[in-house]
């Protein structure tokens, strides 16, 4: 959520920056004048309700002094705008929060403001490539993960759909070890060398934390809820959900940040927004697993630690030796929390493509304020807002397909990694 009182003062940065996430000008300019008129509103408010408590407190002094000089007459008179004033505060204390609900919910809509080098952009195809590892390999005999997984036995689409639906998929055997071995490696690889902190989360959470790191109420259609006594919780769509939250209403010492995270979960998604996509295979799915990295850092630190994670995450490419590129998102296509997104590709010779596996944001202090996240410097009274990122590290079910494509071969069989060996118990191949 971004500060209101940055808002009121940068109204024309604000709008420029809605323009650049794909907004129409007048549309933008609306916007942000329809804020401003809210806070105005909610400030004129608060102004003649603070006048108001005031000359309720000065009246019943003065209620107090005319007793002892014997008047009843102005005493009476004092009581009577008392009781007036009261009945206003009253009111305009209900009045109040109505204000603030609605600058609030307003304001809950309102995307993050990318950074200054972020690109200009409308969609996917203005996304900037930074760096490329590793050599795509380019054969028009490649099969897709679901022929290799299917042809081996171990991949059973038809029986998950019989179970779940669409979009759900049974794996057994060897591949199914596969999965679990890739997920451990990355932990192993976060915890042992990269310095983040495992951590094993709730699967389902309240409405609040799914608010404090943007999911509500902007994209509700793309979670799964259950009952839960006479409301719900929802399963988490990532991790970055339970994680970014354990810092939700905390002031934590400036000197034990950066806080840094990981978890292997399940993660759980509506796809509400991907009718038709992918529907073959197990690229997007329902259910699938991830290992996310999280951190919570001060103001300084944030940008650096950017690059840091997207390293961090580049680096299990380069362990599995899996070809890959690394791509600034555009300002169009940017998540809404985020200010800055890198996305890691990885090369899918099955589909002569680079896709997705890994996106790596930092998000400023705009999660931090929907969670009431902060940090307090030794010496200072004032608290600050923390900074927040996530980013994948990297998604199983991805690095799975990445696995079984590039390393493929021509009588069916799937090599294993050098790097995964040690947690196949030495196999160095998947065959019929």
């Amino acid at each position: 959520m971004l500060d209101i009182r940055w808002i009121r003062e940068n109204p024309q940065a604000l709008t420029r920056a809605l323009e650049a996430r794909g907004n129409a000008p007048e549309a933008a300019r609306a916007t942000v004048d329809e804020l401003v008129a809210k806070d105005e509103a909610r400030r004129s408010h608060l102004s003649q309700l603070q006048d108001a408590q005031a000359r309720q407190n000065a009246a019943s002094k003065e209620i107090g002094k005319a007793m002892a000089q014997k008047d009843a007459a102005l005493a009476e008179k004092i009581k009577a705008e008392v009781a007036e004033l009261k009945g206003f505060v009253q009111q305009g204390e209900a009045r109040a929060r109505e204000l603030d609900k609605a600058l609030n919910d307003a304001l809950a809509v309102i995307p993050n403001v990318p950074l200054d080098d972020v690109p200009v952009g409308r969609d996917e195809h203005d996304n900037v490539e930074v760096r490329r590892v590793g050599e795509p390999k380019r054969t028009n005999a490649a099969k897709e993960h679901f022929e290799i997984g299917e042809a081996l036995g171990l991949m059973d689409f038809e029986r998950a759909a019989k179970l779940s639906g669409s979009r759900f998929t049974v794996l057994t055997g060897q591949l199914a070890r596969l999965e679990r071995a890739l997920g451990q490696f990355m932990l192993d690889l976060h915890t042992g060398e990269h310095g983040y902190t495992e951590v094993q989360v709730p699967l389902l959470v309240r409405d609040e934390v799914l608010f404090g790191t943007n999911q509500l109420p902007k994209f509700e259609e793309d979670l799964f809820f259950v009952r839960h006594g006479d409301g719900r919780l929802g399963l988490i769509p990532t991790a970055e959900v339970p994680l970014t939250n354990l810092a939700r209403e905390q002031i934590v010492a400036a000197e034990k940040l950066p806080l840094r995270l990981t978890a292997l979960s399940p993660c759980f998604r509506s796809e509400a927004g991907s009718a038709g996509r992918d529907t073959r295979g197990m690229l997007r799915q329902h259910q699938f697993y991830k290992v996310e990295l999280v951190s919570i850092t001060d103001q300084e630190s944030s940008v650096a630690e950017h690059e840091r994670m997207t390293a961090c995450a580049e680096e299990v490419l380069k362990r599995l030796e899996l070809p890959f590129r690394t791509v600034v998102l555009c300002t169009g296509d940017m998540g809404f929390g985020a200010r800055k997104t890198y996305d890691i590709e990885v090369w899918l010779p099955g589909q002569n493509a680079y896709r997705e596996i890994s996106s790596c944001s930092v998000c400023g202090d705009f999660q931090a304020r929907r969670m009431d996240a902060r940090y307090r410097v030794e010496g200072e009274k004032q608290t600050r807002f923390v900074h927040t990122l996530n980013g994948s590290g990297v998604a199983v079910g991805r690095a799975l397909i990445a696995v079984m494509e590039n390393y493929q071969n021509e009588d069916g069989s799937v090599t294993i990694p050098q790097a995964l060996r040690p947690y196949m118990g030495g196999l160095d191949k998947i065959g019929a």
